[in-house]
């Protein structure tokens, strides 16, 4: 099975997606799925990667060799996001043959908050603050990785750390249940 993760940019998302969408379709019984990340179109951002022209592109040049498509996002604070994901999931039903999946998903707010959640963190920080900041990248990522010595590393650690992150795929799926679970739920009932 050939499963093609869409990211709102590639450059940094890739990854943290890749090894942390592997452990989940592990998780449902599908170890040798075989996991990419597009990087052909770069969207750029999640404006682009909600407009529908962009993602039916995506789409039309992939659906010959990729049975499974997920676009995943972060949710950046906006409630409303979930929403307009939602209308791209119908609008991709109809585009796409029968046995061909697209789910969109958004990461509580980003998905540098997945790979925090595979770790032990520092004891000062609250988990529900964290999966609440609209910026955890910002405020509670990069001083990780700082900590950590690995911002010279590729995507600024994220790497290697999401690596190790996706090897407590349980701890993640404890936490991030609104997105994760939820995502891993839907996988589960399609194939």
């Amino acid at each position: 099975m050939n499963v093609y993760v869409i990211p709102e940019d590639f450059r940094k998302d890739q990854y943290i997606l890749k090894p942390i969408v592997k452990a989940m379709l592990a998780a449902i019984g599908k170890p040798r799925a075989n996991v990419r990340v597009c990087q052909d179109p770069l969207l750029g951002g999640v404006t682009e990667a909600l407009k529908w022209e962009r993602i039916k592109e995506i789409l039309d040049l992939y659906r010959g060799m990729v049975q499974v498509f997920l676009l995943i996002v972060d949710r950046d604070g906006q409630d409303g996001r979930q929403i307009a994901l939602n209308t791209l999931e119908k609008k991709a039903v109809a585009a796409l043959p029968e046995d061909r999946i697209f789910f969109a998903e958004n990461a509580w707010q980003e998905v540098e908050v997945w790979l925090l959640a595979g770790h032990d963190l520092p004891k000062a920080w609250s988990w529900q603050d964290i999966r609440q900041d609209p910026n955890p990248k910002e405020a509670y990522f990069l001083p990780f990785a700082e900590n950590r010595g690995v911002t010279d590393e590729p995507g600024q650690g994220r790497k290697s750390l999401a690596r190790e992150a996706a090897g407590n795929y349980a701890k993640i799926r404890s936490r991030c249940t609104e997105d994760v679970v939820a995502l891993e739920k839907r996988l589960s009932k399609r194939i």
